[in-house]
């Protein structure tokens, strides 16, 4: 039920473009045939990597500091809302409270009776456990305005170092550029008469040129012209010799003598023909004659005999 666009003949290869659509449809048709259904698909649980186990379960991050902020936060407006709520009861029972903790508060200033030294042993104790580690994320704010402050930092210092060098370079430059404008001047100065045998060289060579130029369509033209005159030279040479060749050579008169030899020929084979024509003819009027007299003498000797008779 699937329609192709390419012959049965690219499948004998049994690989390429058109073998892998084949076996596609073929794949197809057979789950659909078989009621195969596609079901959900199970990603893996993602392992926690080295750099986010914490090493110390006292260990705090920025994370938690945060969630941590956010908790307190949530549990201030539920309280606030919890505040909202209570009735009267709740407000006497909140006073009474807040009258109690206000009496047992101590009048006297109070005094630490914690030796020092102690103290300190406590606080060295515990210092590992309140050490907050604030992990960098790159996408943070502060992270950027950091990386700003360092590259300006390092933008003036490497300006401040270049400018230095720059302005150097730039005393250098001018003193050369002086220098050079000075010798050029006494360079122009020395050589001017120089320059000016040169431009009328210069002036003197272009008109040359110019005279060059003409002369060379001059004899251009001549030089075609000479061409042609040669051309038609060797033309009348070529004829010349032609005629000078026709006329020395006795071919012709050979040729001319064989012709008049035939036409003799001819004409003597003509001359006996025609006597041999004579000829006969002569025999065909004596034989009519000879006839005519036969007749003539039969019709006198057959009168005769008829008178006779008679």
């Amino acid at each position: 039920g699937h329609s192709i666009d390419f012959p049965p003949s690219k499948l004998k290869q049994g690989c390429g473009e058109h073998t892998i659509y084949v076996l596609d449809r073929l794949a197809d048709e057979a789950l659909k045939n078989t009621g195969f259904r596609w079901g959900r698909p199970e990603y893996p649980e993602e392992e926690m990597d080295e750099e986010n186990i914490v090493e110390d379960d006292a260990e705090l991050t920025l994370n938690d500091v945060e969630k941590n902020i956010f908790q307190n936060d949530l549990e201030e407006e539920e309280f606030e809302e919890e505040e909202q709520i209570l009735d009267l009861e709740g407000l006497k029972r909140l006073s009474q409270k807040n009258q109690q903790n206000e009496s047992s508060k101590p009048e006297e200033i109070l005094e630490s009776t914690t030796d020092a030294a102690a103290w300190k042993l406590e606080v060295e104790r515990v210092l590992p456990q309140l050490k907050v580690t604030i992990r960098t994320d790159n996408k943070d704010w502060r992270i950027h305005v950091e990386q700003m402050h360092q590259h300006k930092d390092g933008i003036e210092t490497s300006l401040t170092e270049t400018k230095s060098y720059l302005d150097k370079l730039h005393d250098e430059i001018t003193r050369t550029l002086e220098k050079i404008n000075s010798r050029e001047k006494y360079i122009n100065n020395q050589l001017e008469h120089l320059l000016a045998e040169f431009r009328a060289a210069q002036e003197q060579l272009s008109e040359t040129k110019e005279r060059y130029r003409q002369a060379s369509g001059g004899v251009t033209e001549r030089s075609r012209m000479l061409a042609e005159i040669s051309e038609e030279l060797e033309r009348v040479k070529m004829e010349m010799e032609d005629r000078g060749s026709s006329m020395t050579d006795g071919a012709p008169l050979v040729k001319i003598k064989q012709s008049i030899q035939s036409l003799k020929k001819e004409n003597t084979q003509m001359d006996i023909r025609i006597g041999v024509v004579e000829h006969v003819l002569l025999q065909a009027k004596l034989k009519d004659k000879t006839s005519q007299n036969k007749q003539v003498h039969g019709t006198k000797n057959q009168d005769t005999f008829d008178t006779s008779v008679y």
